[in-house]
């Protein structure tokens, strides 16, 4: 069983918006705090946002605070990152992770303490 998986990626224009979708197992979508990491050309993995595993705490990198919202739907085991005004920037392969340890309760941004387990979904930002 596929345990998480990405979708959304796509070339895009400065200033538009961009939904990214993370489909995740039942298992891990009621149990483990959720991440979206990007990795740019030549750049260490960094962390984007991060949700609690009950949904009702969030963190942000500074760089997307007032641009990106991740949430968790419920009905479909989906983590989403909505992203607005993107900028050349936000250019990168981004992925979705789970933490390695369920029902903890420390919003980390870490890329160390998250299981990937996918290629990723690339993200191009066009000027």
């Amino acid at each position: 069983q596929v345990e998480v998986e990405e979708s959304g990626g796509r070339l895009v224009q400065v200033g538009d918006s961009l939904r990214l979708s993370c489909t995740v197992s039942e298992r891990v979508f009621l149990r483990y705090v959720m991440g979206w990491f990007r990795q740019a050309p030549g750049a260490e993995r960094e962390f984007v946002a991060v949700i609690s595993w009950r949904g009702d705490s969030t963190y942000y990198a500074d760089s997307v605070k007032g641009r990106f919202t991740i949430s968790k739907n419920w009905d479909e085991n989906t983590v989403t990152l909505q992203m607005n005004n993107v900028k050349p920037e936000d250019t990168a392969v981004y992925y979705c992770a789970s933490h390695k340890s369920p029902f903890t309760e420390t919003l980390s941004r870490e890329p160390g303490h998250f299981e990937f387990r996918t290629q990723g979904t690339q993200v191009t930002v066009s000027s």
